[in-house]
């Protein structure tokens, strides 16, 4: 018996990928977190399969349906919004399962900073531009952030800064980044990427709050923001340029 932690992707059932499709197929116990993940990645499910959304229960009620899957000797989907690697309260399950000697396995998903970089039809990474990506959140009202880790902390690289779980707080974003971005500094609201009511403001820090106040985002959504929004750099990179030595097709 084994749990499988799946990334179900930013949203879109098609960008599961076809391991996590497959292991959701074959599980007899598929638990699965309803309010970010579509019903459609579940309906993969096998028929008969105990399908339970995890949305309304707490961690020990999560444990206590695997740990009766584990005596049945069934294998469990545990399906997460995303990758399972970013904000998905998934170290505690790691913790109580390693507790109680539950075998578990990982399979990673398409992160929803990834979807929003394709919906934008951006790379973050622009040579010369900005080769840095800072992923982080702001406090909310499920945990706080670490005392080292400020709003100002995080984004002193002045890369490109994406920051989660943190719609409701784009005001005091704005104002904090001013001085160490420039106002000028292009920015990106992107909610619900992939999904079919997805939403998208670009705008820079002067003018996104403004911009985004119609639409009424509050949760749900990546903030992105740095100079690599603008598209190219001043040069492109020089990998595919042609006096360039590839190794694999040397010089000469």
């Amino acid at each position: 018996m084994t749990v499988h932690f799946i990334g179900a992707g930013p949203g879109d059932p098609d960008l599961i990928t076809v391991r996590g499709r497959d292991l959701i197929a074959r599980c007899p116990v598929c638990l699965y977190a309803g309010s970010l993940v579509p019903a459609a990645v579940v309906a993969y499910a096998p028929e008969g399969a105990r399908v339970i959304d995890t949305a309304a229960m707490s961690l020990d009620e999560i444990i206590a349906e695997i740990e009766a899957a584990h005596a049945l000797g069934h294998d469990v989907a545990r399906v997460h919004s995303g990758d399972p690697s970013l904000y998905g309260a998934t170290a505690e399950q790691f913790s109580a399962l390693r507790a109680r000697g539950v075998p578990y396995e990982i399979t990673p998903g398409v992160p929803a900073f990834a979807a929003a970089a394709a919906r934008l039809g951006l790379e973050l990474t622009v040579p010369e531009i900005a080769q840095t990506v800072v992923l982080s959140r702001l406090s909310g009202r499920a945990s706080k952030m670490p005392d080292t880790e400020t709003l100002e902390a995080v984004a002193a690289p002045r890369g490109t800064l994406v920051l989660h779980l943190a719609a409701r707080q784009l005001a005091r974003i704005a104002y904090e980044l001013t001085p160490l971005y420039g106002a000028d500094c292009p920015v990106a609201l992107v909610a619900r990427a992939t999904w079919p009511d997805e939403a998208i403001v670009t705008g820079t820090l002067e003018d996104i709050v403004e911009k985004a106040a119609p639409l009424g985002i509050e949760r749900t959504a990546l903030i992105i923001v740095g100079r690599a929004l603008n598209g190219m750099g001043a040069r492109p990179s020089a990998l595919y340029a042609a006096e360039h030595d590839r190794h694999l097709k040397p010089k000469g």
